[in-house]
Formats: C-alpha cells, structure tokens, sequence
C-alpha cells in the first residue's frame, strides 16, 4: 500500500493564558514518521466526549467568545472566571493537544512484523491528541477493527465502551448484584443498557426528561425512572428493592440525586431487616460520581446509616488497576460489537475548522443527551 502522506498536519490545540483566557486555534504540525514498532493513522473520525470538553473548554465563558483571524489562523478567544483560575495552574500558558480516543487508517507502517500486519487496515486508539489529521501510535496499543467497520463506526469504540464495561466489572468485583447509573439516556447509559441486558445485570436507570425516558424504554429497558417526576423517591426505593442494587454510578456530580440514591438503597435495605438500629441497616451501598453535568457541590442529607461511601470512578486509573489479560478481553469484547451492543450514534460530522465556529461550538458545548459530535480532521482536505 502506498499513499502520499504529507509532511505536516492539522491539529486542534486549547490554550489558557495567565491572564484567563482560553484559546482554541489549529496547529501546523509535523507528521512524525513510525518508528520500528509503531504505525501512522489518517485519522477519519474522532468523537468529542464530556471529558475531551473538559480540556478543549473547561470553564470558559464560551458566551462571551470572539473569533479573530480566518482559516487555519482562527483564534476562538473566552474569558475565564478568576474562581477557576486555580484549577487551571497546571496547564497555564501551554498549547494543549485535544481529543481522547478515535480511529482511521494506517497509511505508514514500521518494520517490525505487528507494525506491518496493521498496513492498510482501519484501526482504533486512544491516547490522547487525536483531534489531528495524522497521529502516530505503536502497534500494540491500536486495536484492529473487524473488516466493514468504518472509522466513524470505530471512533467511540475505547471511553464509553470500556467506561459502560468497567461499571460492570467494578459492581462484581466490590460484590454488588445490580447497579444504578444516571444521565442514562447518553450515548454511554445506552450502551451500559444494552450490556445489562445482554448479561442479565439488573440496572436502575436515571434521567431527567419524558424524551430520555422514551429512549431507553425504546431500546428494551426495563427499569426507566424520571428524577424530576412526582413520586421519584417512592418509585427509586420500589426499584432498588426489586433489583437489589446497592452501586450506583452518577454522571451528574452536583446537587443532591447521589444523596437521594443513598437514601433510597437504605430504605431499600430496611425493608428486610430483622430488626431496627440507630446506626442503619449493615447493607454496604455505594456511590460513584464519574462526571460533573451539575458543576455544583454534592449535596448530602445523612439519612442513609454508617454503611456507605462516595467516591470518584475514572476509567484510566480502572484500567490500570485490571490485569492485561482482562483488559484485552474487554478490548476484545468491544471490536466482536461495535456495531451493536457499542454503537454510537452522532448528531453531526465536522472538520476541525468547523470545530471553531462559535455556533458549532456551543452546539458541542450544550453536551445534551442524544447530541453527540464527531471531527472528521480530514473532511474536506
């Protein structure tokens, strides 16, 4: 296979400034050559997740954006709140590479046999930069997608996937039997219903809207409840009783619905006990906030007893704590379905340059469950 690879490349880059502004530009780049062990994607298909907004937007003012100069020398310019000032120490004044994960076609290959097997084939990664028209990767950290998966179909095929899975795996290995999990209309609760489903996992799922709740009974979900309907509590409580669920996983953060959800389960657990105690039933329940939709404090009413806990759940440090060979199975797992239990759905394609319209951008920026955004950096080049 031969293909005219260019010697620079396109990147999307987020910078904040000491001053607190962020700046959202592209880069001219080099196009670095695969070493021996290592391969060169074009990259065709790249999906913008909540935690790729966390770095490419954090907490600019995008309504007060301003754009300046045209082309590959657009700057989208917004202001930082001095209140988030602190938490952006760490990368002030450095141009920072965008995009977790996505997929396209290896056009350049090293010499080391693994290198040269991946030629030509359409493979996925994450790792970081991929909102770039080219980006080198070793072999061994790539996962070849099946023949017939497009680089759109694969794109998405590393966060959500393996975020839905490792829910999964955390509930067996910390001895939960069912689990809850919130904002679960998204691109990733979908995919998390379709796993429970398939591996017979009793899931509580919870939103917030009629239209969310019509998606997932749509797609055969069997427990769907409305966090701002009457009754919420009294309908959580019925159906934390009937799956047993005692783990919840929470993509709001904020607010007081991780409170509710401890309340819920020990009122749950009271229901079978033997006899009552100040200190509240000995059933563990368990609360992991993975994503922050309400950028608010946690709210905690303590009345759930003394047998609880809430925490933070990432899938990097996960992933890190599970052996390979369990890893590679999950990997695996997700290749053998990226087109039906891990599909992702998007609502719009874009090219990097339409990435910086202010329009597109609080489009993307609006993160509302059933709009999800894929870069395409080599769409119309």
């Amino acid at each position: 296979m031969t293909v005219q690879v260019p010697t620079t490349g396109l990147q999307l880059r987020s910078l904040v400034t000491k001053d607190g502004e962020l700046q959202l530009s592209l880069a001219r780049v080099a196009v670095e050559a695969p070493g021996a062990d290592e391969v060169l994607l074009r990259v065709e298909g790249t999906p913008i997740n909540p935690s790729d907004l966390g770095l490419l937007i954090g907490p600019a003012d995008m309504n007060a954006a301003r754009v300046s100069g045209k082309g590959e020398q657009t700057v989208v310019s917004a202001p930082v709140a001095p209140q988030f000032m602190r938490m952006m120490t760490a990368r002030l004044d450095q141009s920072m590479a965008v995009g977790n994960e996505g997929a396209g076609v290896v056009v350049k290959a090293g010499a080391s046999p693994a290198a040269q097997a991946l030629l030509g084939k359409t493979v996925a990664m994450v790792g970081g930069s991929m909102y770039s028209q080219y980006r080198t990767a070793k072999a061994a950290d790539v996962l070849q997608l099946h023949a017939g998966t497009s680089a759109a179909e694969g794109a998405s095929c590393f966060v959500n996937p393996l975020t839905a899975l490792g829910m999964v795996e955390t509930m067996r290995r910390e001895n939960h039997k069912a689990l809850v999990h919130t904002a679960a209309a998204s691109n990733l609760g979908q995919m998390l219903n379709r796993i429970c489903l398939a591996d017979g996992v009793g899931l509580v799922n919870i939103v917030r809207s009629g239209g969310q709740e019509k998606i997932l009974r749509d797609a055969g979900a069997k427990i769907v409840l409305n966090s701002q309907a009457p009754g919420f509590m009294e309908a959580l409580t019925r159906a934390l009783a009937e799956t047993g669920a005692t783990i919840a996983f929470d993509a709001i953060g904020g607010g007081k619905l991780a409170s509710q959800i401890l309340s819920c389960m020990e009122a749950a657990a009271n229901q079978t006990a033997s006899g009552y105690s100040r200190y509240g039933s000995t059933t563990y329940k368990q609360v992991y906030i993975y994503g922050g939709l309400d950028t608010g404090p946690t709210e905690l009413t303590r009345s759930f007893g003394m047998a609880w806990g809430v925490g933070g759940w990432l899938l990097t440090p996960f992933l890190m704590k599970t052996p390979p060979a369990d890893v590679q199975r999950l990997r695996q797992r997700v290749a053998n379905e990226i087109k039906t239990t891990f599909a992702s759905h998007y609502t719009r394609t874009i090219s990097l340059a339409e990435a910086l319209q202010p329009d597109v951008i609080n489009a993307y920026n609006k993160r509302a469950t059933g709009e999800k955004f894929l870069i395409n950096p080599n769409k119309d080049v």
